[in-house]
C-alpha cells in the first residue's frame, strides 16, 4: 500500500487546505494590515447558514478582485516589457545638450515595452502587425520617452486620421471579429482609399511584420526630431535601434502555427533570454542632418510616411541599450507603464510633423483615462529617478503632494527645497521657429508623393522577400469579400511595381487588371535600391541566441548529442529536447536525456533549426506518430536546416520527404557538430 501524498498544511472539516503562518511564511493581512485567521472560509451564521455582511475580510477581498482590471490600451494592448540601461559610447555635446548624451560610458536606466498594435491583450504574439518599440529613459533631467515602432514609417500623415485607421484595423464593430488581423474588408477599404498608406503597406506585407523574436528586430523613432546644443545650434535627427543579434523573421505559415502552439512565443523568448543571462542588446543610431539637406531631400522630412535611406544619411551609432532584468510584477510595470511622445528633455525638441503633434496630445490624454487620473507619474515605473519639484497637487491616488505651506508661485516665502522656481538658464527651451502663416486645414503639396518610396522599398528586397510580400498581399486580400476593394488596392500596386501588381492580381484570380490609381504625384523612377531596407541582405550570419529543437528517442547516440549540445553552448545558442514523453529518453550508453517538450506539444515551428537524433526503433515508432511527421515536414517547408543521422530515414520516408532531401539536410554521420552549427548560421536554406 502506497503512502498518501502529504499536503503542506492542515485539512479543514470539509477537506479544504489551511496553510498556517510560520517562521518562513509571514502572517497574511488585509489591505488595512489586519491579520487574517482563515483565508478559506467566509463568516457564516452557523456551519451551513448565510454569509454575514460583517465579514470585512471577504468584502475587501471580493471588492479588490472586482476592480482588478483597468481599461486596456486602445492600441498596443498586448505588450511585454523589461528593465535595462542605456550606455553612451561618446559625448554628443557638440550636437545636443541632452544630459543623457554628455558623458562617455555613463549608464542611464531604461524601461522598454514591445507590443503589437491591433490586437487585444489576449491576442497571439505572431499576428502580422507593426510592433511597438517604446523606450523610457530615466535621465538626470527627467524622463525621455522614445515611442517608436519596428517600422520607420507609418500609415498616415496627419493625426486627424488616426482614429479612422485604428477603427478600420480593429474587429469590425457589427460582428466583433477578426481579432488581431487586418485581413478583412474594413481595413483594406480604408487603406485602398488612402494612397498615403502605400509605403507602409509594403512594410507590413514584408517579413518585418512577423519577427522571429522581439530581440531580432530593429526599432525606429519614426518622426524627425531636433537636437539642440548648449549654443542653441539645431540639427534634425531620426532615431534608430539596431539589434546586436541581427534581424530575423518567420514565414507566414510558420507564424500561423506558432500562434496555435505557443501564443506567448515572443514573451517567452524574451523572458527566457534574460533569465539565461543572454541579455538582448540594441545600438542606438542617429541620422543627423541640417536644414540644407532637408530642403534638398526628395521628400518632406516632416512626412511620417517617408524615411531617409541610410545611403543618403548614414546612421551614426552613439550608444547601446541592454535589457538585463525582467519585471517583478507584470501588471504593476508592463501594464501600468505610460509612454508619452511629449516626454522630452532639454536638448531634444519636436518638429512640425502633424502626426507627431497629434500624438503629443493624444498620448497624455489616453494615459489619464487608462490609469485613472493625472497622478500616473506617481506609479514607480513612470516616476522620474531625478528630483521632481513642482506645485501640482491632489487628484485621484496622489502619492505625494508639495510639503509645507507654499503651493503656488510667485510667492514671497523663504527659499527651500520645497519652494522651487523656474530656471531660465537650465530649464527646457523650445527651439525658435517663425510662424507667420495663416490658419489652414491643409495638406502640404510636399506630402503628395505616395508611391516612390513604396517602390524603392519593394525593389530593395531580395527575391525571396519580394515573393513573401506578394504572397502576403494575396492572403490578406483573399479575405476581403468585396471585389471592388481588392481591385482598388491592385490599382495602387500598379503605381508601385507592375510585376508586383500582376502577381497579386493573378493570385486573386482577377479577370481584368484595373487601371492604375490616380496619383497626386507621378512615381519617381530614379530612386536607387537601398540594401539597408532588406533583412536578408543584412543577415546576421550567427546562430547565437537561436534555438535548436532536438527530437530524440531511446537508444540515441549520446556522443553525437553531446558534441552538438557542446557546440551550441560554444556558439551561444540554446536547445530543447523533444521526446515521446516528458520523461525524456535513455541514450545507447544508458544516460538519461531529459526532455523539455513532448512531440505533440513541441512542433518544429518553435525552433530555428531541428535535429532528428533517434535510433532505428525510435524512427519506426515516430513514423506512426502524426506530430513527428509534421515536425519534419514543417521544418522542411519552412526552409529550416535539418540535421539527422541515418537511423532517422524511416521517419523521413513516412513523411514523404526521403526524395526531397537537399543541401539543407545535414547528415551528422558525415558532418561534425562544428560544421553543422556553422551551417545553421544562415538560419534558413532559402534555395529550397
Amino acid at each position: 500500500m502506497t503512502e498518501s501524498f502529504k499536503y503542506d498544511g492542515n485539512m479543514g472539516k470539509a477537506g479544504e487546505l489551511h496553510q498556517p503562518a510560520s517562521d518562513t511564511h509571514p502572517t497574511m493581512t488585509t489591505a488595512q494590515g489586519c491579520p487574517i485567521s482563515d483565508d478559506q472560509n467566509s463568516l457564516k451564521a452557523g456551519s451551513r447558514g448565510p454569509v454575514l455582511m460583517e465579514d470585512h475580510v471577504l468584502r475587501e477581498k471580493l471588492f479588490h478582485f472586482d476592480h482588478e482590471r483597468i481599461p486596456e490600451r486602445v492600441v498596443h494592448a498586448r505588450g511585454y516589457g523589461a528593465h535595462g540601461y542605456f550606455e553612451a559610447y561618446e559625448s554628443l555635446a557638440d550636437i545636443t545638450s541632452a544630459d543623457i548624451f554628455q558623458r562617455k560610458g555613463e549608464k542611464t536606466p531604461v524601461f522598454t515595452r514591445f507590443s503589437t498594435v491591433a490586437g487585444n491583450k489576449g491576442s497571439p504574439d505572431l499576428a502580422r502587425d507593426v510592433r511597438g518599440f517604446a523606450v523610457k529613459f530615466y535621465t538626470q533631467e527627467g524622463n525621455w520617452d522614445l515611442v517608436g515602432n519596428n517600422i520607420p514609417v507609418f500609415f498616415i500623415q496627419d493625426a486627424m486620421k488616426f482614429p479612422d485607421l485604428i477603427h478600420s484595423a480593429k474587429a469590425e464593430p457589427d460582428r466583433g471579429f477578426p481579432q488581431a488581423q487586418t485581413a478583412h474588408d474594413n481595413f483594406w477599404d480604408f487603406i485602398s482609399l488612402s494612397p498615403e498608406a502605400m509605403h507602409m503597406v509594403m512594410w507590413i506585407m514584408s517579413d518585418r511584420a512577423i519577427p522571429r523574436s522581439l530581440r531580432f528586430m530593429e526599432g525606429f523613432g519614426v518622426h524627425t526630431f531636433k537636437l539642440i546644443n548648449a549654443k542653441g545650434d539645431e540639427k534634425f535627427v531620426k532615431f534608430h535601434w539596431k539589434p546586436k543579434a541581427g534581424m530575423q523573421s518567420v514565414v507566414w505559415n510558420e507564424a500561423l502555427k506558432i500562434n496555435g502552439a505557443d501564443p506567448d512565443f515572443h514573451r517567452r523568448d524574451m523572458w527566457q533570454a534574460i533569465q539565461e543571462g543572454d541579455y538582448p542588446e540594441w545600438e542606438l543610431g542617429l541620422q543627423i542632418f541640417d536644414q540644407q539637406f532637408a530642403d534638398e531631400f526628395e521628400f518632406d522630412v516632416f512626412d511620417a510616411t517617408k524615411l531617409i535611406p541610410e545611403e543618403q544619411v548614414p546612421v551614426k551609432i552613439v550608444g547601446r541599450m541592454v535589457l538585463d532584468r525582467v519585471v517583478d510584477n507584470f501588471f504593476a510595470e508592463t501594464e501600468q507603464v505610460a509612454f508619452c511622445t511629449q516626454n522630452i528633455v532639454p536638448g531634444i525638441d519636436f518638429t512640425p510633423d502633424p502626426l507627431l503633434q497629434g500624438r503629443n496630445f493624444s498620448y497624455l490624454d489616453t494615459q489619464v483615462k487608462r490609469l485613472g487620473g493625472p497622478n500616473f507619474t506617481h506609479i514607480p515605473v513612470n516616476a522620474p529617478k531625478c528630483p521632481m519639484r513642482h506645485f501640482q497637487q491632489d487628484g485621484h491616488m496622489a502619492m505625494q503632494n508639495p510639503k509645507g505651506r507654499v503651493n503656488y508661485e510667485p510667492n514671497s516665502w523663504e527659499g527651500s527645497e520645497h519652494n522651487p522656481r523656474a530656471c531660465p538658464v537650465n530649464g527646457y527651451q523650445s527651439s525658435s521657429q517663425s510662424l507667420g502663416a495663416d490658419k489652414l486645414r491643409y495638406r502640404s503639396e510636399t506630402f503628395a508623393d505616395h508611391y516612390s518610396q513604396a517602390q524603392q522599398f519593394y525593389k530593395s528586397q531580395s527575391d525571396v522577400e519580394q515573393m513573401h510580400m506578394q504572397s502576403a498581399l494575396v492572403f490578406e486580400l483573399s479575405k476581403v469579400e468585396t471585389l471592388a476593394i481588392r481591385e482598388r488596392l491592385v490599382s495602387h500596386l500598379l503605381n508601385i511595381d507592375k510585376t508586383l501588381a500582376q502577381k497579386v492580381a493573378d493570385g486573386l484570380g482577377l479577370k481584368k487588371m484595373p487601371k492604375a490609381a490616380e496619383a497626386a504625384m507621378k512615381t519617381r523612377e530614379d530612386l536607387p535600391v537601398s540594401a539597408a531596407l532588406s533583412m536578408l541582405k543584412n543577415a546576421p550570419n550567427t546562430f547565437k541566441g537561436r534555438k535548436l529543437g532536438i527530437l530524440v528517442s531511446d537508444g540515441v547516440d549520446d556522443k553525437i548529442f553531446k558534441s552538438v549540445t557542446d557546440a551550441l553552448k560554444k556558439e551561444g545558442a540554446y536547445y530543447e529536447v523533444i521526446a515521446a514523453d516528458v520523461g525524456g529518453a535513455t541514450s545507447a550508453d544508458g544516460k538519461l536525456i531529459p526532455a523539455q517538450q513532448v512531440i505533440n506539444g513541441g512542433p518544429s515551428v518553435l525552433y530555428d533549426a531541428v535535429l532528428v537524433l533517434v535510433s532505428e526503433k525510435g524512427a519506426k515508432y515516430f513514423s506512426k506518430v502524426p506530430e513527428a511527421k509534421d515536425f519534419v515536414n514543417d521544418a522542411h517547408a519552412h526552409m529550416k536546416f535539418i540535421g539527422y543521422t541515418v537511423e532517422a530515414k524511416p521517419l523521413f520516408k513516412a513523411a514523404s520527404l526521403d526524395d526531397k532531401m537537399d543541401k539543407g539536410w545535414i547528415d551528422l554521420n558525415k558532418s561534425n557538430a562544428e560544421s553543422f552549427i556553422k551551417s545553421l548560421r544562415a538560419l534558413r536554406y532559402w534555395q529550397r
